[in-house]
């Protein structure tokens, strides 16, 4: 049985939706003349400033066309439902947003990703445009630093490079404190029920009607753990174990958090998850600087959620407090 959409024809769905968030978002975005894949802020280039590009496949809304905006990303290519924006929308992202001071890339640890922005570059070099690569890792549910995957933990990796950048540090600086943020943030998701793409309309991936998945990836990569559904605070103290395990958090450490539903679970089952959240790092002695709660990086209409906690210094805090206007977004 196929899942139900509001959609026209699912070869359709990108293109479409990117018409109705440019036709509500005029004052923030427009598209780049001859690049329908690229989008940017309205108020850019600035002379001088370091030009954020973000990117990845669609699917995840507001990630990542929703945080284009000032103080934060100046540009996003846009790729098919999961897929990678190619190299060309990215290099147009990349010339409309240079201000003479380099570019930087942001965007989740993928392969496809990685491959296409790092073939932007090369093709921006060619037209005297430096542009260097800050990957998110922030899903703890994989091992291997290296290999991990950006998942919601963008939201604060991008909000780092955009404050930076709004503040007109170079982009050495830009790529030092986006690294330091990325450093800092750490993810954990759950999944309840598959989603389905728009052009076959069928689960993804298999999950019991009373089974839950720890860890799943916003595409539906395998979790690290399976088991029956259990209740909000087992859940989450789940996940906040998982995560403090990597964090090594100290008392008095400064957090911010994000719970993030990964497209279908509603505001009340997040509220009960931050509840607990809270309640785990009043009793672990951190100081909760500030809290989001909704739809930030989902995963079309998966039920599940997922947790992060962003650790600051005072450098890290001045980028989260800076002020942004975005689209989906605002801040300050």
């Amino acid at each position: 049985m196929q899942t139900k959409k509001i959609i026209n024809d699912g070869n359709r769905a990108v293109d479409e939706m990117l018409d109705g968030v440019l036709a509500a978002h005029p004052r923030h975005l427009r598209r780049v003349d001859g690049s329908p894949r690229s989008v940017v802020a309205v108020d850019g280039p600035r002379p001088g400033k370091v030009g954020i590009v973000v990117g990845g496949g669609s699917g995840h809304e507001p990630t990542f066309l929703g945080f284009v905006g000032k103080g934060l990303a100046d540009g996003c290519a846009v790729g098919n439902v999961f897929a990678s924006p190619p190299p060309d929308p990215i290099l147009e992202c990349a010339k409309a947003v240079d201000g003479g001071a380099g570019v930087l890339f942001q965007y989740g640890n993928y392969a496809g990703d990685v491959m296409n922005f790092d073939m932007a570059a090369e093709m921006a070099a060619m037209e005297d445009i430096e542009c260097r690569t800050v990957l998110t890792t922030d899903d703890v549910a994989t091992k291997d630093k290296a290999k991990r995957r950006g998942v919601a933990g963008n939201f604060f990796t991008f909000k780092a490079g955009g404050a930076s950048a709004d503040m007109m540090k170079s982009l050495d600086e830009v790529e030092r404190i986006v690294r330091k943020a990325n450093d800092q943030t750490f993810s954990m998701g759950v999944a309840l029920s598959p989603c389905s793409l728009p052009q076959t309309r069928t689960p993804n991936f298999q999950l019991g009607e009373d089974e839950m998945e720890i860890g799943m990836g916003i595409h539906g990569e395998p979790g690290v753990s399976r088991g029956r559904l259990a209740a909000a605070d087992r859940i989450v103290d789940d996940m906040v174990d998982r995560i403090f395990a990597e964090m090594s958090p100290s008392r008095g450490d400064r957090v911010a958090v994000l719970v993030n539903s990964l497209g279908s679970t509603p505001l009340m089952e997040l509220y009960i998850m931050n509840r607990r959240v809270r309640q785990r790092l009043d009793d672990a002695g951190l100081v909760t600087h500030a809290t989001w709660v909704g739809n930030y990086c989902t995963s079309l209409e998966m039920a599940g959620a997922s947790i992060t906690l962003h650790r600051m210094d005072g450098e890290l805090q001045q980028m989260l407090d800076h002020p942004c206007d975005c689209a989906m977004f605002r801040a300050g």
